[in-house]
């Protein structure tokens, strides 16, 4: 892949598995929060594995649209649009009336120093959108981060084992799940917690950071050892696919890629393919953010795209001068100071 054109191709493309799983599913769907890293292919996904079903229904995307071309871009995509700041409780309330929410607004970094707002978009606002939706489904997007740092040897947690988040932005989105949850039970709501770990775009995402690093001969650390990623295309699918398994309480899955990825092998790996030796620095920790998503694999089957994809698409990327999103994971960040 050597241009945007080719990469959102890819992460667009549904599958017959996802195509039959919305011909099931009753009702239109609406993405809110669209405008993140993820929202504007997860969008595009959802419309054109609509376009291929025998279920007709329409995609809405909400956001701000306070700057730049996303508006008219979805809607050249025949996704309808809704310029909406959701914490007015008036634009909230206009909004339409439909079965199936994705809901992805969040804030993660500049938490430090602001932590009031970020607890208002992702612990406040959830349940105004809760009691607005109360007669929809909602998936909600959430993080690995509401789980502790676990031993590397155990391959990560499943939904299973405690939360135990780790700094103010991890809290706040423990809060969100917690909030939804109420209003799951008050009000009977299909929901389902979407946590995921690190999706992988490669205009950004541990991979590219990674190979950024080794291709311009910086330190890589080691200390956080080791992470999950998965693409974007196959957690969007994931995502999507959810809406079938929402429930009162609440279902609640992790997502990402099955391997426990070493950050030191995944810069060997880039520095055999741009001939270089990777500068290591550090000395890896027995723990680490890690999650056991074999649940997700169960549901929907393992990721489309391989962690050795992920990489070779990723260092081509880079050789290509492919464009770049300026917005850091922090994945090596073990004190939760976002």
């Amino acid at each position: 892949m050597n241009n945007i054109l080719d990469l959102e191709q890819k992460m667009c493309e549904p599958s017959v598995s996802l195509i039959r799983d919305l011909s099931l599913l009753d009702g239109d769907i609406m993405i809110l929060g669209v405008g993140g890293k993820m929202g504007p292919t997860l969008a595009k996904l959802a419309k054109n594995a609509v376009n291929a079903s025998q279920n007709p229904k329409r995609i809405y995307a909400v956001s701000r649209f306070s700057k730049g071309s996303l508006q008219r871009e979805l809607e050249g995509c025949g996704i309808e649009t809704i310029a909406a700041d959701l914490m007015d409780d008036q634009q909230l309330k206009e909004l339409p009336d439909v079965k199936n929410i994705i809901y992805m607004v969040g804030h993660k970094f500049g938490t430090t120093g602001n932590e009031h707002f970020t607890w208002a978009m992702n612990a406040y606002l959830p349940g105004r959108v809760a009691e607005r939706f109360k007669n929809s489904r909602i998936v909600s997007f959430s993080t690995g981060n509401v789980y502790p740092l676990s031993p590397v040897v155990n391959g990560g947690v499943s939904e299973e084992h405690p939360t135990g988040p780790v700094g103010e932005y991890a809290q706040s989105c423990l809060g969100r799940e917690r909030v939804f949850t109420y209003f799951s039970h008050k009000y009977n709501i299909p929901q389902l917690h979407f946590r995921l770990n690190y999706a992988i775009d490669l205009r950004y995402g541990v991979l590219l950071e990674i190979a950024k690093a080794v291709k311009e001969g910086k330190p890589v650390d080691v200390t956080m050892g080791h992470a999950n990623v998965i693409w974007q295309g196959d957690a969007n699918e994931m995502a999507i696919r959810s809406l079938l398994y929402c429930s009162s309480p609440p279902e609640t899955l992790n997502v990402t890629g099955p391997e426990t990825m070493s950050i030191r092998w995944a810069a060997e790996r880039f520095g055999e393919l741009f001939n270089t030796k990777p500068y290591i620095i550090g000395k890896e920790q027995n723990t680490a953010l890690l999650s056991n998503a074999s649940k997700a694999h169960k549901l929907f089957g393992y990721p489309s795209v391989t962690i050795r994809e992920m990489i070779e698409w990723t260092a081509g990327w880079i050789e290509n001068d492919g464009e770049v999103i300026d917005k850091p994971t922090h994945f090596q960040e073990r004190e939760g100071k976002f």
